[in-house]
């Protein structure tokens, strides 16, 4: 019977004592990536090359789900404002869920799927063919060569592709409020204009893509740079980049919306 109980209890200890040494040794990592940045500022070419990597690349994907977002938004917006009868107010309403809200969180999402999947992919399979101690041999840090530049062009690609998602969504909205239901053009944009605030609504979006980007970011590299050196391992470190990077975003909206809102 203690043997039961014991064996559940031995497994939830290592598996506690394995997370907190990984979140430990994820911080000892921002940190090295902090100190290596020097290289990422003397070389901006680096850091370039990885933000049209991570960003450019990713824009097909946050322009197209931006579109349909705010499209689905305009939808929704309309046929729950028409039963108060106040339909009017769709630009505002469509504005204020993306600009708070879902703009950030989705694009981060998106951002975590398609650039974060493979910068760990393309990290962790630089350390199976040997790549990182190679480097390490010839006396380059592969943390200021491989990891910084790729942390800070995910840093600096966030916000810029949450705004852009914020954009694109609400020109969806506009075409179906306006062009598909017949709102008022100067209504739909005066209500925005009148709502969103720039601070409260613009700034705090943009602050919580940012975080986002930092977050989603530390995992994929060091999940890249953590990853077992086979096939398997490397598999297994893109999935928990994805897995891992979900679960922080909404943790982190919902800590960062109970501060701001």
């Amino acid at each position: 019977m203690l043997d039961l109980i014991a064996a559940p209890l031995r497994k939830l200890g290592h598996l506690t004592i394995n997370a907190v040494w990984r979140l430990g040794f994820a911080c000892r990592f921002l940190v090295a990536i902090l100190r290596g940045s020097g290289q990422s500022l003397l070389r901006p070419q680096l850091t370039i090359r990885e933000v049209y990597f991570a960003g450019v690349m990713s824009l097909i994907i946050i322009l197209v789900s931006g579109l349909f977002v705010g499209m689905v938004l305009g939808l929704q917006g309309y046929s729950t404002l028409a039963k108060f009868g106040s339909a009017d107010a769709l630009g505002a309403v469509v504005a204020l869920a993306l600009l708070r809200e879902l703009g950030p969180v989705l694009a981060a999402l998106l951002f975590a799927s398609r650039a974060g999947s493979a910068m760990t992919a393309e990290i962790g399979l630089m350390k199976t063919t040997e790549q990182l101690d190679a480097m390490s041999v010839m006396a380059v840090d592969p943390i200021a060569r491989v990891v910084a530049p790729r942390f800070w062009a995910g840093v600096i690609s966030m916000p810029i592709l949450a705004a852009l998602f914020n954009v694109v969504g609400i020109f969806g909205g506009y075409l179906v409020g306006v062009v598909m239901i017949g709102l008022d053009v100067g209504t739909f944009w005066s209500q925005m204009q009148a709502n969103v605030d720039l601070h409260f609504d613009v700034v705090n979006g943009l602050i919580k893509s940012l975080c986002f980007g930092v977050a989603v970011t530390l995992i994929a590299v060091f999940e890249g740079y953590d990853a077992t050196p086979t096939a398997s391992g490397v598999s297994a470190a893109t999935t928990r980049t994805v897995v891992t990077s979900a679960l922080v975003i909404l943790a982190l909206d919902f800590i960062l919306t109970a501060f701001m809102f």
